[in-house]
C-alpha cells in the first residue's frame, strides 16, 4: 500500500490588461500593463492596487476625473473584475 502526498495546486495569477488613453497614457508613458491578479476584486481596489504599481500611475489617477470601462463597458468602479478582464482607463470627453 503506497501513501501519496496531497499536492496542493497554487493558481498562478492571471494578467489582467490595463489600458490607458489620452492624457493618462501621456501622464503615465505607456498606453498598456499587464497587472498580475489572482481573484475577482472591485475595480476601486484594481485601481488603489494599481496606484501602487508606480507613483506616475498614482498621481495620474487622483489628479483627474477617471473613466473606467471594463471588457469595453463603462461601469462605476464598484464593478467587479475578473482575472484576465480589459481594463481601460479614460479621462471625460469634452467637446462642444
Amino acid at each position: 500500500m503506497s501513501v501519496h502526498a496531497e499536492s496542493k495546486a497554487v493558481a498562478a495569477p492571471i494578467q489582467t490588461k490595463i489600458l490607458f488613453f489620452a492624457a493618462l497614457r501621456e501622464a503615465v508613458s505607456s498606453s498598456e500593463m499587464l497587472l498580475p491578479q489572482l481573484a475577482p476584486m472591485q475595480l476601486s481596489s484594481l485601481l488603489t492596487l494599481l496606484a501602487s504599481q508606480s507613483t506616475h500611475i498614482a498621481a495620474a489617477l487622483t489628479d483627474r476625473e477617471v473613466l473606467t470601462a471594463v471588457n469595453q463597458q463603462l461601469v462605476n468602479q464598484q464593478a467587479w473584475v475578473q482575472p484576465g478582464d480589459e481594463v481601460a482607463l479614460f479621462p471625460p470627453v469634452t467637446g462642444g
